[in-house]
């Protein structure tokens, strides 16, 4: 099949289906002598499993290890299992930092509630979001720096 039918098939886009071929998440299809991609049915069921772990919160890159582990040395289901109990973990500290910051956001919200808006100092954008670090850091952590993204990416790590 084409990579129009591809794409029907499987709810993606041409241009998605080009770059997960370029990412390694889809082996290079044959071409025809016009040079049109050639697919055969194997392409649809790795594009659905793509979406699937997508969906279970695997990066892109976490996926690409499993298609790798599959082909090297056969079924991936203990390095799936590590990952997915990884972004179990990652989880829990995600909706605990969502859940302090709901607290935080609560507590600013009652502050609205009893402060008016015309005593709002003119050097403050809004006196009801202190500038000044009140507020918990963000629930993501900090941002990794343009140093550390770029080893993960060189690690294969990146997510």
């Amino acid at each position: 099949m084409r990579i129009g039918e591809l794409a029907s098939r499987t709810g993606l886009t041409a241009k998605t289906i080009r770059f997960y071929e370029h990412a390694g998440l889809l082996p290079p299809p044959e071409r025809e002598p016009s040079g049109y991609r050639r697919y055969d049915h194997t392409a649809v069921d790795r594009l659905r499993f793509v979406r699937a772990a997508q969906a279970a919160g695997l990066s892109l890159a976490e996926v690409r290890q499993v298609i790798v582990v599959r082909e090297d040395t056969g079924p991936p289901c203990e390095h799936v299992r590590n990952l997915l109990r990884a972004h179990v973990v990652d989880l829990d500290g995600r909706i605990s930092g969502l859940s302090a910051l709901r607290e935080e956001v609560r507590g600013l919200l009652e502050r609205a509630s009893q402060m008016d808006p015309a005593s709002c100092e003119a050097t403050a954008v809004c006196q009801l979001i202190p500038p000044g670090g009140d507020l918990l850091p963000s629930p993501r952590g900090r941002l990794p720096t343009r140093r550390e993204v770029l080893a993960d990416v060189r690690s294969g790590a990146a997510g």
